[in-house]
């Protein structure tokens, strides 16, 4: 009777067991999905497109939308293969990223735009961050130091764009360049330029953010007395309200200032941010934000963002880390690359002009770029991804 009572309970363990592994093959099904299509588009497109020229988006005509040298976004696409490369082990891809990066060696001369975060930190910091050759170095160095050229002292920040009415423009997207200077102060000991991002995101948190924690896109300084003269939003609705993309720069901004200053005032902020969107009345049950906060169900005014999504999920799996609360906004970020790994939003292969995702938006009030991908939705997806599965402790890299 024992005999057959041990046979017994190993038969239903054995049943628990298979039940168990074949339940948590099922809830990686979207992931394998996700990186099956990954890998297979960004091969197709690194065969198909021409270093130098990046596949940037799609015109309204069905034609691609290239991304010259000067482009703001010309960094994504060899950040997206690196990406591919660092999640699949695809020796092919790591080729094609290193032959799309060099390309872009021009780059090092660059000193027209606060972009050179995106440009060269997505793509050589990246190179560089996987295979530690130095011949990425020295666009890297050139590059920080242009980007540290723009820091305004009496302003307190670094200036965005040189073109339009301003005196001194600095955008919520250039949160996102510190990255690039705060690695560069350490790799090049170069204290000077954390002085500078730290003080820089200090000022915009000043200045840029209203009381429900929402921000303005661009904050227009005097540069004689430092002082804030101006505040509008360029790509949102209205002056007033909230940008989508702003909002997930901003996030991201903060948490990745956080992590490189331990700066509490960024990580509370970081918070904050997180609370205005994670709570938005605005936002329906598959977490991907309208163009603009300030929009819901509005029809053809209202196409979904998948690239303020992706930006979403990538610091809130961040954010999660440093937080005692984390699983609220490692959860949130997990319904969203969940949303952007379904047909929704996930292209199939041989589809989409080889881009990986559908479904972002520009700047919707200039008829550019609405409802199309982009590649920075691709790069930023792809980051959430792999930050999501190293916290997951899922190896991507043997995830079949």
């Amino acid at each position: 009777m024992k005999k057959i009572a041990s046979v017994l309970i190993c038969y239903i363990a054995f049943i628990l067991f298979s039940d168990k592994n074949v339940q948590a093959q099922q809830d990686l099904d979207w992931l394998i999905n996700a990186k099956k299509n990954i890998v297979y588009q960004l091969k197709k497109a690194s065969e198909t497109y021409k270093p130098g020229l990046n596949p940037r988006s799609v015109h309204a005509d069905g034609s691609v939308k290239f991304a010259p040298q000067k482009d703001w976004t010309t960094g994504f696409f060899p950040g997206a293969l690196w990406y591919g490369y660092e999640m699949s082990g695809d020796k092919d891809l790591g080729l094609s990223a290193r032959k799309f990066t060099l390309a872009m060696d021009s780059l090092k001369n660059f000193t027209h735009t606060h972009d050179l975060g995106f440009m060269i930190y997505c793509s050589y910091g990246n190179a560089y961050r996987l295979t530690k050759d130095e011949i990425y170095l020295p666009t890297l160095k050139s590059g920080a130091q242009n980007l540290y050229n723009r820091y305004n002292k009496t302003v307190g920040a670094i200036r965005s764009w040189d073109f339009g009415d301003w005196q001194f423009p600095v955008i919520i997207d250039n949160m996102m360049n510190l990255d690039f200077l705060f690695w560069a102060s350490k790799e090049f000991k170069k204290p000077e330029y954390e002085k500078a991002s730290e003080q820089h995101a200090i000022t915009t948190l000043k200045n840029h953010f209203r009381n429900d924690n929402s921000s303005y896109h661009v904050i227009d300084y005097d540069t004689l007395s430092g002082r804030a003269i101006q505040k509008e939003t360029h790509q949102g609705l209205t002056h007033e309200s909230a940008w989508a993309r702003g909002q997930a720069w901003g996030l991201y901004g903060y948490i990745m200032s956080y992590k490189e200053t331990n700066n509490k005032i960024f990580l509370n902020h970081a918070i904050d941010i997180a609370q205005f969107i994670m709570e938005h009345p605005n936002v329906d049950a598959d977490k991907i934000p309208y163009w603009d906060y300030d929009i819901h169900n509005g029809g053809d005014r209202a196409p979904r963002d998948a690239s303020a999504a992706a930006v979403i999920a990538s610091a809130l799996i961040d954010l999660s880390e440093y937080t005692s609360n984390g699983d609220k906004y490692f959860n949130y970020a997990e319904d969203i690359l969940k949303s952007l790994s379904t047909d929704n939003y996930l292209a199939k292969p041989d589809s989409n002009h080889y881009f990986i995702l559908k479904h972002s938006v520009g700047a919707f009030l200039y008829n550019s770029e609405i409802d199309t991908p982009i590649n920075y939705a691709d790069y930023y997806y792809l980051e959430a991804l792999l930050r999501y599965a190293a916290a997951k402790n899922i190896n991507l890299k043997t995830l079949n």
